[in-house]
């Protein structure tokens, strides 16, 4: 049997991958003809999962590292872009996928600007982010135990709801729906994984990646982690039996936000 591929191996011990790729088998529901832009694809992992609920897909990135990474596990139609233009014609996508990204780049505005540039009318934007506000103590915490922004790779924290809105009224796009997920102890054990991985585990990268080094960014990466892998691996159950804590919390926000958002003519 084949060995699966270290993106998939890692996505199935993350806690909040894992609710990610519930998100897009949930709202992401492209028709057959359908031309679609993955933007941001990092090394893969959310475009394979993105690339199965159909549709005609290209994945982009910034960092030919991402891209070398994604090859192996999603073949063709990627393409490296810049800052914020995107290589594509007007109207060229009926969808447009924007994981994890938007709280990397300095123009977030110049970004959502070319998401409707490349938006056919009535095109639909999923996008997610980091969820912030004054209440969010996570957020707070992580810069104490070592984890700046420069390790995710952002240049700012996440946004508020009401962030989102009006930068997207600004930029041509009506906000449709909204969900929060990551609630309190999904984000906290992510945070002690992170932590462990930069303070510890990690040397420094050799590439500086759009995305950070909070955990292995390619495939030598990960094979370095192998045996500190195996450990997680075996008190993974109990990392998962804790983020179903996270039930007791339904009126509580998640530390992310998903929106969907259409094209105004």
């Amino acid at each position: 049997m084949a060995e699966r591929p270290w993106q998939l191996e890692l996505v199935k011990y993350s806690l909040k991958k894992k609710e990610k790729v519930d998100l897009i088998r949930r709202h992401v529901r492209p028709r057959p003809a359908d031309r679609l832009l993955d933007l941001g694809c990092a090394q893969g992992i959310l475009s394979h999962f993105l690339r199965r609920r159909g549709g005609w897909w290209v994945s982009t990135d910034l960092d030919m590292t991402n891209l070398r990474s994604s090859q192996a596990l999603l073949g063709t139609n990627l393409v490296r872009m810049g800052v914020p233009a995107l290589p594509f014609r007007s109207r060229a996508f009926d969808g447009v996928v924007c994981l994890d990204y938007l709280e990397h780049v300095e123009d977030d505005e110049g970004t959502l600007a070319e998401i409707r540039r490349v938006l056919k009318p009535g095109g639909t934007l999923l996008l997610i982010t980091p969820h912030t506000g004054p209440f969010f103590m996570l957020q707070k915490i992580r810069p104490l135990v070592g984890l700046k922004l420069e390790f995710y790779g952002h240049k700012r924290e996440g946004y508020s709801l009401a962030d989102l809105r009006a930068k997207l009224g600004r930029s041509g796009l009506r906000l449709a729906g909204a969900t929060t997920y990551a609630r309190f102890f999904t984000e906290l054990l992510e945070l002690v994984l992170n932590g462990l991985y930069v303070n510890v585990l990690s040397t420094k990268p050799q590439n500086k990646l759009r995305d950070g080094h909070i955990r292995p960014s390619t495939a030598d990466e990960f094979a370095g982690q192998k045996n500190a892998f195996r450990l997680y691996k075996l008190v993974y159950p109990v990392f998962w039996l804790a983020s179903r804590l996270d039930s007791l919390l339904f009126f509580q926000r998640g530390n992310a936000v998903m929106v969907e958002a259409v094209r105004v003519e």
